[in-house]
């Protein structure tokens, strides 16, 4: 999509409902809506969304300093651009909050933890994958039930900050994957279907086995070469990232 316009419909769409400024242009830059490197000019935003132009420019310079946003001398904002070497560290980032999130989990969860864990587990495995590119639908519920399975895994770490770091990191490597394996050509194909990666992850973490640690590395590892391949792919063939 580009402009502002609908894919399905070429119409422009209306800010989600309930959101506001920061909320709604970082819902679309996480979901590729709003692509890397797409420039960010206030008084279009204004006019795609009706939100305002001040809480418009106090959402752009949040989301700058969340890594998300990217402001340039006299030339003003962008989705910051992806790059093989954020992918890298971002997951690498990730595994370590991963590991640590975990093990607190696994030592101070209790039996609604669990029941928590195995109905994530059991919405995601339900859930089918998006057939296509076009897919858009599907691919929302899915990626939002994947997050929920995730989360449910590490939320009984009971430290705030550690899931305040957890989330902000989900959230960088989840747009990457989202950008790679939902909008590419060969999405269809690209997703993996990773339930039973996700129940043996999950069965290791509710038997407090010391090796669910090492399954999720794996598991996130997997992820990132998925992504980076498409990278590398793109980059070869046009010279830049998509």
């Amino acid at each position: 999509m580009t402009n502002g316009e609908s894919q399905e419909t070429g119409k422009t769409p209306d800010k989600p409902q309930g959101l506001g400024a920061y909320e709604t242009l970082r819902r679309e830059i996480l979901h590729g809506e709003l692509m890397p490197g797409e420039r960010l000019r206030v008084s279009e935003l204004n006019n795609r969304y009706r939100i305002g132009l001040t809480p418009i420019r106090e959402a752009l310079m949040r989301l700058t300093s969340e890594g998300l946003v990217q402001n340039e001398s006299h030339r003003g904002a962008r989705v910051k651009e992806t790059t093989l070497d954020e992918l890298r560290d971002i997951m690498s980032a990730r595994r370590d909050i991963e590991r640590l999130c975990l093990t607190r989990a696994m030592e101070r969860g209790d039996a609604e933890w669990e029941a928590n864990i195995l109905r994530a587990f059991h919405l995601l495995s339900r859930a089918a994958l998006p057939g296509s590119v076009d897919d858009m639908e599907t691919a929302s519920r899915w990626e939002q039930l994947h997050r929920q399975f995730h989360y449910s895994l590490v939320e009984a770490c009971r430290s705030d900050w550690l899931l305040r770091f957890w989330n902000t990191l989900a959230d960088h490597s989840e747009r990457y994957r989202k950008l790679r394996l939902l909008y590419h050509e060969s999405a269809a194909a690209a997703v993996r279907n990773a339930n039973a990666e996700h129940e043996e992850i999950m069965n290791a973490v509710i038997g407090r086995k010391a090796a669910a640690c090492d399954l999720m590395d794996v598991h996130l590892g997997r992820t990132e070469e998925a992504v980076a391949r498409l990278m590398e792919r793109d980059r070869a063939s046009e010279g830049k990232p998509r």
